[in-house]
């Protein structure tokens, strides 16, 4: 997938979907060919599947969808903080300078998503969001740049739900270390 491409509406559960699809279906394919290059059927046992909608099985999004096995420790988080945080300290913290962490805005709570780097750093899956407020992208479910605005007055209802998703996922995950102010509200 590029960087402009609109990957799966809805939830965060359904943009997870959407990466294991991409990028478990050449696994899938590939392993479990048919013996003869001529024969066209598919020979993918029941359980690896893919509908014609190309959505994965129960079994595989179980497994695709769980973030950390039961036995794993809770994500531990620090005090949620309310520091200041100009929109242009914002845009420092894009993940092109190693000594600063990697920060996401959204709806104006900014939070420090350093340490997933594979997927927020230079050049990974959502490196798009870091450094600014990316409210409306997120509620749209896109991944193009000029939709990484903080401005979602223009998101319908549908988009909303989903924006509002993304923020308690990203709470449930991610350190809350501050909240976007404009120039003259002051601020680091």
């Amino acid at each position: 997938m590029s960087s402009g491409d609109v990957i799966g509406t809805g939830s965060p559960i359904t943009w997870i979907m959407a990466w294991a699809q991409h990028s478990c279906r050449w696994l899938i394919d590939l392993s479990h060919r048919p013996d003869s290059a001529k024969q066209k059927t598919n020979t993918t046992p029941s359980h690896l599947e893919l509908d014609t909608e190309k959505k994965m099985s129960t079994d595989i999004t179980y497994q695709a969808l769980t973030p950390q096995s039961p036995s794993a420790p809770p994500i531990e988080l620090d005090p949620p903080k309310d520091d200041p945080i100009k929109v242009e300290e914002l845009a420092r913290h894009n993940g092109s300078d190693p000594n600063l962490p990697i920060y996401v805005a959204i709806k104006g709570t900014v939070f420090d998503v350093s340490r997933n780097p594979a997927s927020y750093g230079p050049g990974a899956g959502y490196s798009v969001f870091a450094g600014k407020d990316a409210s409306r992208a997120l509620g749209m479910s896109s991944l193009k740049p000029e939709h990484c605005v903080a401005d979602y007055s223009t998101l319908d209802e549908k988009e909303l739900k989903v924006l509002d998703d993304w923020l308690t996922f990203f709470t449930k995950r991610y350190n809350i270390v501050g909240k976007v102010v404009s120039e003259d509200e002051g601020g680091r």
